[in-house]
């Protein structure tokens, strides 16, 4: 079983232990019909990612 040689600074610690914290989630908005969507992900409401329609939705006109 693998042992650490040295203890962790608290400073270390404090570092490894704030890459775990919680983030809010980064939104942006559609370039076609402006709803606020998750980024890589197609907009749920005109069915629209990266300038192209990949989803059929009844909105789209």
């Amino acid at each position: 079983m693998a042992n650490p040689k040295r203890r962790q600074s608290k400073s270390r610690q404090k570092m490894r232990r704030g890459a775990k914290r919680w983030k809010a989630p980064v939104l942006k908005s559609c370039p076609e019909c402006g709803t606020t969507i998750p980024g890589h992900v197609a907009c749920p409401s005109c069915g629209y990612y990266r300038d192209r329609q990949v989803l059929n939705t009844g909105a789209a006109a």
